[in-house]
């Protein structure tokens, strides 16, 4: 087996029996990236120098036992929305195209104490506004399973470099899917932590109450390792919660006997892929086998949470965006007149057309004639979600559906379509609006070798509940063994 397809927890096992090294890891990645970016088109920033060089220095450093740490020279990706000290962080736009941040982003400060090694900024959908990575300014990238599919979004840089073997995991950012939806097309795994786990400090905000960042791995060892690194309360965050450290790892007892699973008939009915519904039932029938009791119940809140989702992220992106007015942050147009020109110039020139579309329908939603109508009637529903959601978890430890209705489509059949990329979220959003943990894992495959992904949900800092459900399964079906993305 590659150096670059190992598991983090496999890295590690070879760094300590000495059969690798860190400088060994890191060349056999960046020599992966050079390989591989011309096809997948992954990343906005590579970082391949200093990261040769941080790796020299680690491994001196180790080797005179300077430093310790589970993490040493552990490679890593990040998305381009996350800030990072001396780096661009462009949240691919061309409004951020330049920005270069002053500081890091909690999350990078936590990886960054734990001496792993950056290897690079991953492509998104711009300001995370997206479900297929088609929307960055600089290029669209490509599923490695196949190349003429989109990865899904926005985190589509992170899943695609991590299922391309260009990373051996990746950060991401879920405000409605993104972690979860690029997982399951890509076929790793995503976690989306339930809101406030994890700090927002540092994350370029698109909807301040439904963001959040979380681990795309390999399989789901490596999501509880990482969850374990990000996690933790934030005095930065006011939205960061402080609960006592867990430690995610000591969760994976490959053990369901007796865990209730809730499947809600609704997200199986219209929309969902043949395919895609007899790989959940026949993981619904792995789950059986290993102890677990399922049934099907009600939780008619998709088609609402959909709505309420897309009416909340825009009128929260419009007020976030405000900043980015060529004065105060951002691309500035070179020509203008007075200050009315600046400002509608350096928009109009600096934003992409789906940021555009979303802040116009977030502005019009706040306004003063449909403020009631519209957010808050959106507000309200998001009440009867968590409500929905309350009553299941009630009865159920885990809720499980489709992480989404189809496998990864061809780059360019809905980009034309906004309302058909939007509908493909009907799966994921009602998670974020009632700010629950989600992790999708990959199920199965269909008949044209795509990845199928299946979600779990648990009730808020349940975190542990579905990484053990989730690698229970992993452990049964042994996915990564059985299938590969074809351009490896």
């Amino acid at each position: 087996m590659e150096v670059t397809e190992l598991t983090v927890h496999e890295l590690q096992e070879k760094i300590k029996n000495k059969e690798l090294t860190i400088t060994q890891i890191t060349n056999s990645y960046i020599e992966r990236i050079k390989e591989k970016e011309k096809d997948v088109q992954a990343f906005v920033t590579v970082i391949d120098n200093d990261a040769k060089k941080q790796a020299s220095e680690l491994e001196e450093k180790a080797t005179k036992g300077e430093i310790k740490g589970e993490y040493i020279g552990i490679p890593i990706g990040i998305k381009d929305n996350i800030c990072t000290k001396g780096i661009k962080t462009t949240c691919s736009s061309k409004m951020l195209e330049n920005f270069i941040s002053p500081y890091d982003a909690t999350v990078m400060e936590k990886i960054n104490q734990e001496n792993m090694i950056n290897l690079g900024k991953l492509n998104m959908d711009e300001f995370a506004m997206g479900g297929s990575t088609e929307y960055s300014y600089f290029k669209k990238t490509r599923n490695p399973w196949n190349l003429n599919k989109v990865p899904g979004g926005s985190s589509g840089g992170s899943a695609a470099a991590v299922a391309a073997n260009m990373v051996p995991w990746a950060l991401g950012s879920d405000t409605g899917g993104s972690i979860r939806e690029p997982a399951s097309f890509c076929g790793v795994v995503g976690l989306k932590p339930t809101y406030g786990l994890v700090s927002r400090y540092g994350v370029v905000a698109f909807a301040s109450s439904l963001d959040q960042i979380g681990p795309i791995t390999k399989d789901v060892t490596d999501s509880a390792m990482l969850l374990n690194i990000i996690a933790g309360h934030d005095e930065k965050d006011t939205t960061s919660s402080n609960r006592e450290k867990v430690d995610y790892t000591k969760c994976l007892k490959n053990d369901v006997k007796g865990l209730k699973i809730g499947v809600p008939k609704e997200f199986f009915g219209e929309g969902i892929n043949q395919e895609v519904k007899e790989a959940l039932e026949n993981a619904i029938e792995t789950y059986k086998k290993l102890g677990a009791e399922i049934e099907e119940f009600s939780l008619d809140i998709a088609k609402y949470s959909l709505a309420s989702y897309y009416i909340i992220a825009c009128a929260e992106a419009s007020s976030n965006l405000g900043r980015f007015d060529g004065i105060r942050y951002g691309y500035r147009t070179p020509e203008f007149s007075n200050l009315k020109e600046l400002y509608k110039k350096s928009r109009s020139e600096g934003f992409g057309a789906e940021v555009k579309r979303r802040i116009i329908l977030g502005t019009y939603v706040l306004s003063s004639g449909y403020y009631d109508a519209y957010y808050k009637k959106a507000q309200q529903v998001r009440t009867l979600v968590i409500n929905e959601f309350n009553k299941g978890f009630e009865k159920y430890d885990i809720i499980l559906t489709p992480t989404s209705p189809t496998v990864a489509f061809d780059i360019g059949s809905k980009s034309s379509n906004p309302l058909e990329m939007y509908l493909a979220d009907i799966c994921t959003v009602s998670v974020n609006i009632a700010g629950l943990p989600g992790i999708s894992i990959p199920c199965g495959i269909d008949k044209q070798g795509m990845p199928i992904g299946m979600q779990l949900i648990g009730n808020r800092f349940c975190e542990e509940t579905i990484l053990n459900a989730a690698y229970t399964f992993e452990q049964e079906i042994k996915f990564r063994e059985k299938y590969n993305p074809e351009f490896k």
